[in-house]
C-alpha cells in the first residue's frame, strides 16, 4: 500500500515524535524526504504511515520524546503511534542479517524481514514485561507494596515490574522478580490485564498478589525506595494511562468496596 492523498503520518526523528504546530499528526503529501515508510493499516478508514524523519526537522513541526508526544495525541491514536514506534525502531536496527550480515528484505506476507542469502527471518522485538501489584490487609485497612527507581520522576511510585527470562513462566517471572526486588513472598497470583509499552517495544503484562511474607528489601541498583501504603496515603502514581495505574486504581476500588474483589 503506497501512501495517497488521504494518507496520515507518524513521524519521528530519531526516537522523537514530530507533531504539526498545533499538536496533531500531519496529513497528505509530506513536503520533505523521510524514509522508511512503513504501513500501519487504516484507521476510521484513513490510511496511516510510519516513517523518519530524513532530513532537518521542517518548519512548523516540533519534536517530542515519545510519551510525551503520545499524551498529546487523541486517545484513539495513541495505540497506533506507539504501534509505529515500534516498527520504526525495528526498521532502523533490522537493515541487515544478523547472521550473514546482508541486506534484509522485507517478507511482504507478514510484518517481518527476510535474509536473501541464509534465509532468515526476523521479526519486530516484544519483550514480555510482568508488573506485580502486591496487597496486605482488607477492606480500608489495604496497603499496597509500592516502589520507585532511579529513573522515576520526582515522588512517584509504581508497581514491581521485570522482565521475563526465556523458558520461563509468567507465574515464575512475577514471583522471582518480586523476591529479587524487595525480598517479599507473594500467594494467589491473578492476571488482570496487558499493555504495550513502546518504550521501545515491551509488552506489560499487570498481575496482582497478596503478601505472604518477608521483609521489604530494596534490590540495590534497580529499586531506591519501596515501602507499604494505605490505600488512603497514596504517594505520586503513574500516569492514568499506564497498566501500572490501572493496577493500583482496581486495587484501591477494591479496598473501598466501589469495585468487585478478585480474591481467592
Amino acid at each position: 500500500m503506497a501512501p495517497g492523498e488521504d494518507a496520515a503520518w507518524v513521524l519521528f526523528d530519531g526516537p522523537r515524535l514530530l507533531l504539526g504546530a498545533n499538536g496533531t499528526l500531519p496529513h497528505g503529501p509530506l513536503p520533505f524526504a523521510v524514509e522508511d515508510v512503513t504501513p500501519l493499516g487504516t484507521l476510521h478508514g484513513q490510511p496511516f504511515f510510519a516513517a523518519g524523519l530524513a532530513g532537518d526537522l521542517p518548519t512548523g513541526f516540533e519534536a517530542l520524546p515519545l510519551r510525551a508526544g503520545l499524551t498529546r495525541l487523541p486517545e484513539v491514536q495513541m495505540g497506533l503511534a506507539g504501534y509505529a514506534a515500534q516498527l520504526i525502531d525495528f526498521a532502523r536496527t533490522h537493515r541487515f542479517c544478523g547472521r550473514c550480515g546482508a541486506p534484509l528484505t522485507e517478507a511482504g506476507h507478514e510484518r517481518a524481514r527476510t535474509c536473501p542469502a541464509c534465509g532468515l527471518t526476523v521479526y519486530p522485538r516484544v519483550a514480555p514485561v510482568v508488573m506485580v501489584l502486591i496487597r496486605r490487609g482488607q477492606g480500608p485497612q489495604t496497603e499496597l507494596l509500592l516502589a520507585r527507581g532511579p529513573h522515576f520522576a520526582p515522588g512517584v511510585y509504581s508497581a514491581l515490574a521485570g522482565f521475563v527470562e526465556p523458558s520461563e513462566t509468567l507465574e515464575a517471572a512475577a514471583h522471582r522478580e518480586v523476591l529479587e526486588e524487595v525480598g517479599v513472598r507473594i500467594e494467589h497470583l491473578r492476571y488482570v490485564g496487558s499493555q504495550p509499552w513502546p518504550f521501545p517495544h515491551s509488552l506489560m503484562m499487570g498481575f496482582e498478589a497478596e503478601y505472604t511474607g518477608g521483609d521489604v528489601v530494596p534490590q540495590p541498583g534497580e529499586i531506591e525506595d519501596a515501602r507499604w501504603f494505605p490505600v488512603d496515603r497514596l504517594p505520586g502514581l503513574p500516569g492514568p494511562f499506564s497498566i501500572a495505574r490501572t493496577l493500583i486504581d482496581r486495587a484501591v476500588g477494591q479496598a473501598q468496596g466501589h469495585v468487585a474483589s478478585s480474591g481467592p
